[in-house]
């Protein structure tokens, strides 16, 4: 299983950070649990109401999380399902968007949380939705990394946006 060794980190208060979900369209059910994920994971670090953006789907993930980032957001959190069919569509999106969201992440000086999930099949995609029968929740694991990360940049005066 994916989610073996998975730290553990204590909630923060961390209401004063600017935070923006931007999440996919695609795949309701998974997508619907991943948001729910990453909306618990804020509110447990005293983010209330992030701004959250719905895309149509993956691929779209980056621009969106650009223009957040610009907009002056400290913690992205990116949510998106990617599932294998029978064409390479499949690598196609996924390297677009995570190429895209690490270029946001290192263009901007701003933490993208990573939730874009990339599965062979919907079986493997809903283990990991933070669904009630799921195995792991991507969507809190994400926001918590962007937030962490955020405080980390915040700290450190070297190392916080220009």
């Amino acid at each position: 299983m994916s989610g073996d060794g998975a730290p553990a980190f204590q909630p923060t208060g961390s209401g004063d950070l600017r935070v923006a979900v931007v999440a996919a369209s695609w795949h309701t059910r998974v997508m619907d649990g991943l948001l729910a994920g990453a909306r618990r994971a804020l509110r447990e670090h005293d983010i209330g109401a992030p701004t959250v953006v719905r895309v149509p789907g993956s691929f779209e993930l980056p621009v969106v999380a650009a223009a957040l980032a610009a907009a002056g957001h400290e913690a992205i959190v990116a949510l998106g399902v990617v599932i294998r069919g029978g064409t390479p569509h499949f690598d196609y999106v996924c390297r677009a968007a995570t190429d895209g969201l690490a270029r946001v992440a290192l263009d901007h000086r701003v933490a993208v949380g990573f939730g874009l999930l990339t599965c062979d099949d919907e079986r493997q995609a809903l283990a990991r939705a933070g669904l009630p029968d799921s195995t792991e929740d991507k969507g809190h694991e994400a926001a918590t990394a962007a937030v962490l990360t955020a405080r980390t940049l915040r700290a450190a005066p070297d190392l916080s946006p220009a």
